[in-house]
């Protein structure tokens, strides 16, 4: 049965978006975390996103006819991780575009909170009906306004 985030609800400014744990397969001849495993580590983050900010895509979906589509996204590497590292992400709004909303999510060492990573994305709305992109719904625009960061 799918539930319906209640956007009412308050989300902290950076709300925790995913907790992972590296692997020895993370590793690359160098012995740490190789840059290929990063992406998917951010990319479910920020489907997480939508849901901890009470807009679920089945949500954007159903009642907007839109989802959204990653763009565009930037990775900087801060720290290496090894294998049993646990990281936590988080994540915030950066920018509101009329078409689309910019990201900004940051691994950090879940035991010590050093910064590890960061994560710029670019979200553009999407009609997946014209294959198009499609103005930012204005309740969406509301909801996001209420947890842009600076």
């Amino acid at each position: 049965m799918s539930q319906t985030a209640d956007p009412a609800r308050p989300v902290p400014p950076r709300p925790v978006l995913l907790r992972a744990v590296v692997h020895p397969w993370h590793h690359d001849h160098f012995g740490h975390m190789n840059v290929r495993h990063y992406a998917p580590f951010f990319d479910d983050a920020v489907y997480h996103f939508w849901t901890v900010a009470g807009l679920p895509y089945a949500t954007m979906q159903a009642e907007h006819g839109v989802h959204t589509v990653s763009a565009r996204a930037t990775t900087q590497f801060v720290k290496e991780l090894v294998a049993g590292d646990l990281v936590v992400i988080d994540g915030s709004v950066s920018r509101l575009g009329k078409k689309s909303c910019t990201l900004a999510l940051r691994m950090h060492h879940a035991d010590t909170g050093v910064l590890h990573a960061t994560y710029e994305v670019v979200e553009v709305f999407f009609d997946p009906q014209s294959r198009a992109a499609a103005t930012m719904p204005e309740t969406v625009r509301a909801r996001l306004a209420e947890l842009v960061i600076d």
